[in-house]
């Protein structure tokens, strides 16, 4: 008898860890020459969606639902992005936020991976509903996470009142850590991008690496540590700056 197959992926009703070894890939309405792999969703309980996509020369990406905003991440590739009349390239490290019915087109130019993060907008009472972001990753300067310098965060969407989530880089040398075992109001939803971690998620702990996808319910207590010869490095995503009974 042959042996099973690896799987480490585990769904809890606070948390998920998707391994790559379990991707199932599908298609998307709107969506053409593209190729899915939902990560995160809410029929797990997320109140947010995030996908893995590759994109052949000259696909076109669909639009998010109404009322929802979307944030492009690009891992691979070259892409055009028009939005508000203007085509902006957009290369690998480099973000777009796209606000709730805003009109826009995304094309690959080239073979292209992108990690996708679509949430309805629930911004502060009063204020805007969201605005264009385009971020190049290689010209924000990571800053120390309470002044760790072993830990540091890139920020790729800025903190504003008219924007209801956060997108940022997380880079730990080797050894270090989160500062605490944090529990908040916040769910995540997080790509590891290289390197290696130790995951404290709830009550279990996951060893992970590049190419695994977390999700992260609101109040699920979260820790981590880097090990390794090298850096480790994520892409999270945060709802933030909304009011909670939103």
């Amino acid at each position: 008898m042959s042996a099973a197959p690896e799987a480490r992926t585990v769904v809890r009703r606070d948390h998920a860890l998707i391994a790559p070894e379990t991707h199932v890939v599908g298609p998307v309405p709107g969506w053409t020459d593209s190729a899915h792999v939902t990560l995160v969703a809410p029929p797990m309980g997320a109140r947010f969606a995030m996908s893995l996509v590759s994109m052949r020369p000259g696909a076109v990406a669909g639009p998010p639902r109404p009322g929802t905003g979307r944030a492009v991440y690009v891992l691979e590739g070259g892409l055009t992005l028009t939005a508000e009349g203007v085509e902006r390239p957009l290369r690998a490290g480099m973000l777009a936020y796209l606000p709730p019915d805003g009109i826009h087109g995304l094309r690959a130019d080239t073979e292209a991976r992108v990690v996708v993060i679509d949430k309805p907008f629930t911004g502060s009472p009063g204020a805007a509903r969201g605005r264009l972001v385009v971020t190049d990753g290689a010209d924000v300067a990571p800053e120390p996470m309470l002044d760790d310098p072993t830990v540091r965060v890139t920020t790729l969407i800025p903190e504003s009142p008219d924007l209801d989530l956060a997108v940022n880089l997380m880079t730990f040398d080797p050894g270090a850590a989160l500062p605490f075992t944090e529990t908040h109001v916040m769910e995540h939803g997080l790509l590891v991008l290289e390197g290696s971690l130790v995951y404290r998620l709830g009550d279990d702990w996951h060893p992970v690496r590049a190419g695994d996808a977390i999700w992260m319910g609101p109040f699920c207590p979260q820790w981590c540590c880097a090990y390794g010869t090298g850096p480790a490095t994520y892409l999270i995503y945060k709802d933030w700056n909304r009011d909670p009974l939103a």
